[in-house]
């Protein structure tokens, strides 16, 4: 079976509305294409779906890899665990080193520009390694970013800080690279559905329980501290109760670190089989090689899309505290808010896997979801205090299944162009570290719950055209 054009054909979908949660679909396929091995996992995506046209040697049950499968599991708990702790950490760092919005929001950005610049090459350090080898290697990046954070936040020394984090993203995107087409491969294809479903639930959770992890542990009567710092006496006192709010990081993510690292280890020892995907790694290029990238505009529209929606998802999971924050919402609830996205985002994710596509299909239910965003958008602008905030957290609903709807609408045809089609998407996750700085230097200038309500609005309008007609764009003309 010919893998890339499996994967493109949207209109016979292996697995619709699966969520793999994953940033790296076109650094996945380019591992393979690298490598010049055979078929392979198909498609992961940020948040997203799989497609997969891929046959192992033998045809083992999933009980022959349930010790592999929980292991991969705790990996997608892991990086789950490391992504969704920028919204805690904006609010740490704003008091811990005194910073305005703009700079606190330098977080989120570190984080996400790491996979803008590194996702591809990690599917190239993954042609050497193998996958195993690969995972372990991106569990030991993630422990040495976690000591350079926790080492950094200790000296009150910001943008080194910021290093670490994006040290950190460079770890999870060698990781996820990894694990998203592994776990898709581990197992007979007829199974895989369940197995992607288990992957995207552990990553939920692990984001849901992050915020409150943190908030134990770093933020715990931040209050308290917050008065405490604003009242003291001399710049002495000030400075002695930051570096004991700072302090207070340097040990649980040293102790994080050394886990990361155990953890890696015991990948390398573990039962994991290194499975190599078999059989051709053909193209059927016929319409691909015959057009450049520029002649599908339902791809660069996808780009758009993309580029959108990952700013709106970010904006709901990330921003949330400092939205609260805004109605002068205390820190010790604030740092608990990105919880509450993720757990909206769960109950999305397991509405979208009972409903596509049995009763609703990927670009109706991308359509609906845009709807639903417009609609939790302007109810966050015409309320106030917890009840607009409640509005904000929905929206991780509302945006729980609109990747695993747009990353295939957008490949859709490519052909032989596939890979670089996904790059493109790939790219456009960039949208995670610029929406929300948009956010907060407009919030400088006009009302804080008009300025979410300008930026989101348009986002969600614009993925509503493009689940309703900008996935069609030029469609016709390569039917012909």
């Amino acid at each position: 079976m010919a893998v890339w054009k499996a994967i493109a054909d949207v209109d016979r979908p292996v697995f619709a509305g699966q969520e793999l949660t994953t940033l790296h679909f076109a650094a996945i396929k380019e591992t393979f294409y690298l490598s010049g091995q055979s078929a392979g996992a198909g498609m992961a995506d940020h948040r997203g779906r799989a497609h997969m046209a891929t046959t192992l040697a033998a045809a083992p049950t999933d009980r022959t890899y349930i010790g592999p499968i929980l292991i991969v599991g705790i990996l997608f708990f892991v990086f789950g665990f490391f992504t969704w702790l920028n919204g805690p950490l904006i609010t740490f760092v704003k008091l811990a080193f005194n910073l305005n919005d703009v700079n606190a929001f330098l977080v989120p950005m570190s984080f996400y520009f790491s996979y803008f610049f590194l996702s591809l090459p990690a599917a190239a350090v993954l042609k050497r390694t193998g996958m195993k080898k690969g995972m372990a290697l991106g569990l030991f990046v993630m422990a040495v970013g976690a000591m350079l954070f926790a080492q950094c936040v200790t000296m009150r020394v910001y943008y080194p800080a910021l290093t670490g984090l994006f040290v950190i993203g460079a770890g999870v995107s060698l990781l996820q690279t990894a694990v998203n087409p592994y776990i898709s491969i581990l197992g007979p294809i007829d199974s895989a559905a369940q197995r992607i479903a288990f992957m995207g639930i552990c990553n939920k959770v692990a984001g849901a329980v992050a915020p409150f992890v943190f908030g134990w542990l770093v933020l715990s009567d931040i209050n308290s501290l917050n008065a405490q710092i604003q009242a003291a006496p001399t710049a002495a006192a000030r400075d002695a109760l930051l570096d004991t709010l700072t302090g207070k990081i340097h040990t649980p993510y040293m102790v994080v670190a050394g886990l990361l690292v155990l953890v890696a280890i015991w990948v390398l020892r573990s039962s994991l089989p290194e499975i190599k995907p078999s059989g051709a790694n053909h193209v059927d290029a016929e319409h691909g090689n015959a057009r450049g990238l520029r002649n599908f505009p339902h791809l660069w529209l996808g780009v758009v899309c993309l580029f959108l929606y990952v700013g709106v998802e970010v904006m709901a999971g990330d921003a949330i505290g400092t939205y609260g924050q805004g109605f002068g919402l205390p820190l010790d609830a604030t740092k608990h808010f990105t919880s509450f996205t993720l757990i909206a985002m769960l109950v999305g994710y397991l509405a979208g896997l009972a409903l596509i596509p049995r009763f609703v299909s990927q670009q109706r239910y991308l359509a609906v979801s845009a709807v639903l965003g417009v609609a939790f958008a302007i109810g966050a602008y015409v309320t106030h205090g917890y009840t607009s905030v409640g509005f904000v957290a929905a929206l991780g609903f509302a945006n729980a299944m609109m990747w695993p709807a747009i990353f295939p609408l957008a490949i859709k045809g490519l052909g032989s162009l596939t890979e670089r089609g996904s790059a493109l998407l790939i790219m456009a996750i960039v949208g995670g570290a610029i929406v929300p700085q948009l956010f907060v230097h407009l919030k400088q200038h006009i009302d804080f719950q008009l300025a979410f309500t300008v930026l989101m609005v348009p986002c969600y309008l614009y993925i509503l055209y493009y689940g309703l007609a900008g996935h069609r764009v030029g469609q016709a003309a390569h039917a012909e």
